[in-house]
This record gives C-alpha cells, structure tokens and sequence, in this order.
C-alpha cells in the first residue's frame, strides 16, 4: 500500500485525494493523518520539510509536495490522464500553478491567524496574501476555464482551491465572482469525487 500522510482539511492534501479517485488508484492508498505542529511526528523523518501531503510509497521512499505526488499517481495509472501530453500540459500546469497559488496565500492567511497573537499578527502580510488570492481569482473570473468529460490536473487543483476558500473564509469570495461559481457548482455535478473528499469536520 501506499500511504497518504496528509490532514482533512489540506486542500493540497485533498487535491492528491481526488486525483487518486479519479485515476482508480485510492484502493492502493491508505490515509494516515499528519500533525505539521508535533516535533515528534513521523512526517519529519519521511519529509524533511515536515509539509503534507506526503506520499510513502511501498519500498520507504517519499514523495512530495502534492504536484510530484499527483504526477506520479497519473505515471501509476498509464500516463496523460490528469496530467495531458503534449503543447496542452503547459496550459494545465500553470492553471494548476495558479490555483496551488491561491491556496498558499489562503493557507498562509489562515496561520496568521492561528499561530500569532492578535497583537502580533502582520496587517501588511496578510494584504500581501490577500492580494494574490484577489488577482488571482480575478483572473479566473475572466476566463474560467473548460474541462473535456474528464477533469485534468488543472482543474482539479482549482475546485480544491475555491473548496477551501469556502472552508475557511465562509463563501466571501462568491459574491464577486459569478462565473467560478457556476465553474465549480458545474464541476462538482460531473465529478462526484469532489464532494467525496470534501471536509466535513
């Protein structure tokens, strides 16, 4: 078996969830919980980072972050599935890039919040961050983008990005983006794997 170090809430951590659903491939993975915050935990033995997701595979060896672990489950599952051949790969890796982005400076909100104290907490940074979440949303609102029958990595990565922003921040971002809403309530209906993984603690 391969095992999945990562958390329930990760949106890296469910990216890599979905991806292994949509390739067949989640009977061969077995979830184990990862706690970034314990000095003690396995996590950083297996990845000196001590970052999720964290792939072990069968033989000790790891893999991380989620694009090279996402990358080899489409490399186990035959190739050019989620990750297309070709002039296309490019398109999908930067939309993947994109959406990967959004969710850092998400994410990087969050632990703002969550690790310092209210009197310490860095008003500029968390505008920086708010900044490219901004940007970044803006631009997808203008051209979001189209999937074939099956999604790819790119369009994976952002419906985990937007399920985030729905987690942690209450929806704000769906009043001022019309468009990616209806991407993802479209994305959603035609890959059941997405509320699959959703989180619901």
């Amino acid at each position: 078996m391969l095992v999945l170090r990562s958390s329930p809430a990760s949106p890296f951590g469910r990216k890599v969830k979905l991806a292994a659903l949509e390739l067949g491939l989640m009977d061969r993975i077995e979830i184990v919980a990862a706690d970034t915050t314990d000095p003690n935990e396995a996590l950083r033995q297996q990845n000196p980072l001590g970052k999720i997701p964290t792939l072990v595979l069968e033989d000790g060896t790891t893999l991380f972050d989620s694009r090279v672990i996402v990358d080899y489950l489409d490399h186990l599952a035959g190739g050019n599935r989620l990750i297309p051949a070709g002039e296309s790969r490019f398109g999908q890796l930067r939309l993947q890039a994109l959406a990967d982005g959004i969710a850092d400076a998400a994410l990087l909100k969050v632990y703002e919040g969550r690790f310092r104290p209210e009197t310490q907490r860095n008003a500029d940074w968390v505008a920086h961050q708010d900044g490219k979440v901004t940007r970044g949303l803006a631009a997808l609102e203008a051209a979001p983008p189209s999937f074939p029958d099956r999604p790819r990595i790119g369009e994976v990565a952002l419906a985990c990005a937007l399920g985030y922003l729905d987690l942690r921040f209450a929806g704000e971002w769906r009043s001022s983006h019309p468009a990616l809403v209806a991407w993802l309530d479209d994305f959603a209906a035609r890959v059941p794997a997405f509320e699959a993984t959703r989180f619901k603690g």
